[in-house]
């Protein structure tokens, strides 16, 4: 796990060794301030007085000062490098992250959950940056510090000393024991992070559902337990952690009331030839000491903590994905022609029903061809096999006369435009969506694609036109222009094989006519999957399939279903029998 985290160093590795570095100066530097004030300065004054050569203590001082600044540059200096390595350390941790979860399939996305993502590239690397942080600068400092000045007490306080053989266990097993204590406390935060945030993310994505049935005050109760919950765990650690600053008081005052009584007293009995500057130093060296362990341990708790998250973003960097390239992958689709061979597929290994069964099927390129079925018949599932969005669980697909496990991904994928069922515009101008589908086309291919999906006209009808910035979401258009817009994106891809699923549920029949007739004339050699609930959708497709139970129930024209097929016929007799259709916006 650390090997892994390691390499998102990278470039800031020169900021990260010249920090450890400074932090070793000034470490050294620290420890030898006490020494010198008490040998060369107290000690001195106490044994020669008023004889004491003003020259020497001014000398004594300017290296005091010249010494205190140098370790104030350290200090300063690791603090600006420490911060510029964390920063980056965290840049690159997710980048990567981010990098690895574009190369994941749906599977491997269903498997973590969009929240818990969310929470892994922002709570979770906070944490790690945070100890990286500690790691380089703290945990470098304290236990050199520590070292230093429990060598040095023992060098010139001797047997006086010993006082810290005493504190040293007690402040040691306590801060350990508290770290050990809030440590579970701690660990159940970042599962709890995770609902927390599904919560706002279902909440904001849902909120017009949330509104249209007045449920605000249950979403208020539910995102409420979730922080309660929290801010109760977070609550018992704290209130453990908190007995670190009056244990840590109590050994230092303890530690300073002894050196000062028994040092005093053997100082003015003149007893072990204990001096001044020795009683002065050692008090000094004392509130090192326990500052250095005091600080070990919020490191301790820290490095717990960010373990925990450590853990869980190595899970993502450490999943493989589910969907790998051929070796030497194929790289050119040559039409649009498809075939299932013998295709059973499952989301998942644990799954006990499998989503298909027994699929066999071929289209010719350049058809039209229809799917409809009832919700949960398969008709999703069939598709997104064809660009690899999941991999067939038994049989094969193939594009082209090629198994798609033969492609490369982009390859595949730039020959396949899906529109699916929930249609995604990102924040941006309409141009910038709609070149989501080619990033070299023109402002006439847009034109001509947006005419095409019928868009053209209500874009033209913006103050802005194709300039108008469509909000986070789509917000700010209907569901039946954000439909029409993503048709156009797709058309200007201009691929083999188009797939609209359920894509034009939105728009009005007389629209979605439009539509259809729109690819017959600008994408006549393309293959086009069309999943629908209305009849006269697939109507004058080529071939219809009637999906039931994850299994082609029946497939051919309209005319030969409607004698052949009791199930098409009976959607159909439903849809006509009842009048004119319901218009949608």
């Amino acid at each position: 796990m650390l090997k892994k985290l390691a390499k998102c160093v990278r470039e800031y590795k020169r900021d990260t060794i010249l920090t450890l570095l400074l932090m070793v100066g000034e470490a050294i530097i620290e420890t030898l301030i006490p020494f010198i004030t008490a040998e060369f300065l107290i000690n001195r004054i106490q044994t020669e007085g008023a004889s004491l050569d003003m020259g020497y203590i001014v000398t004594v001082g300017v290296i005091l000062a010249v010494m205190a600044i140098c370790s104030l540059t350290c200090g300063g200096l690791a603090g600006f490098t420490a911060a510029r390595a964390s920063a980056g350390f965290s840049k690159n941790l997710r980048h990567d992250i981010f990098e690895k979860i574009q190369a994941f399939s749906f599977g491997n996305i269903d498997k973590f959950s969009s929240s818990s993502l969310v929470t892994r590239l922002t709570t979770d690397v906070m944490h790690v940056q945070m100890a990286f942080m500690m790691i380089i600068r703290t945990a470098v400092r304290s236990p050199l510090m520590l070292i230093f000045s429990v060598a040095m007490s023992a060098y010139m306080g001797g047997w006086l000393a010993a006082t810290f053989v005493v504190v040293i266990p007690i402040l040691g097993g306590g801060l350990f024991l508290v770290s050990k204590k809030a440590m579970p406390a701690f660990r159940r935060v970042f599962k709890k992070y995770d609902r927390l945030n599904e919560s706002i993310e279902e909440n904001v994505r849902g909120m017009r559902v949330v509104k249209g049935f007045s449920r605000e005050e249950y979403e208020k109760k539910k995102f409420g337990a979730a922080a309660d919950s929290i801010c109760e765990d977070f609550t018992r650690a704290e209130r453990i952690v908190a007995v670190n600053t009056p244990l840590m008081n109590f050994c230092m005052y303890f530690n300073m009331a002894v050196v000062l009584l028994v040092g005093s007293y053997m100082a003015i009995n003149g007893i072990g030839g204990v001096k001044i500057g020795q009683i002065s130093a050692l008090l000094t060296y004392g509130m090192s000491i326990l500052m250095s362990l005091m600080m070990l341990s919020m490191i301790y708790v820290m490095l717990t903590i960010s373990a925990t998250a450590a853990k869980r973003i190595c899970e993502v960097l450490d999943e493989v994905p589910s969907m790998q390239e051929a070796e030497h992958p194929v790289a050119e689709v040559a039409d649009g022609s498809i075939t299932f061979e013998n295709v059973n597929f499952k989301y998942s290994a644990e799954a006990q029903k499998y989503a298909l069964s027994d699929i066999d099927l071929h289209i010719e390129s350049g058809m039209t061809v229809g799917v409809i079925g009832g919700t949960g018949s398969g008709k999703s599932s069939l598709v997104q096999l064809i660009p690899r969005l999941y991999d067939a669980t038994e049989g094969k697909v193939c594009v082209g006369g090629i198994d798609v496990r033969a492609y490369g991904l982009e390859t595949l994928r730039n020959s396949v435009a899906v529109v699916l069922q929930k249609n995604l515009l990102f924040a941006g101008s309409i141009k910038e969506n709609l070149r989501w589908g080619n990033p070299d086309a023109t402002d006439e291919e847009l034109v001509e694609a947006c005419r095409l999906a019928q868009a053209d006209d209500f874009v033209r009808a913006f103050p802005d036109g194709y300039d108008t910035m469509i909000e986070q979401g789509g917000t700010n258009v209907s569901g039946g222009q954000k439909q029409r817009l993503c048709i156009a994106r797709a058309l200007l891809k201009k691929p083999k094989i188009l797939i609209l699923d359920d894509s034009t549920s939105a728009v009005d029949t007389k629209t979605d006519a439009f539509i259809r007739n729109g690819f017959k004339s600008y994408i006549p050699e393309t293959t086009k999957i069309i999943i629908a609930q209305r009849i006269s959708s697939v109507q004058e497709a080529d071939l219809i399939l009637v999906m039931e139970n994850g299994k082609i129930a029946a497939q051919g024209r309209h005319e030969e279903l409607l004698q052949s097929s009791p199930i098409y016929r009976e959607v159909y007799e439903q849809q006509t029998s009842g009048g004119d259709e319901h218009e949608a916006e």
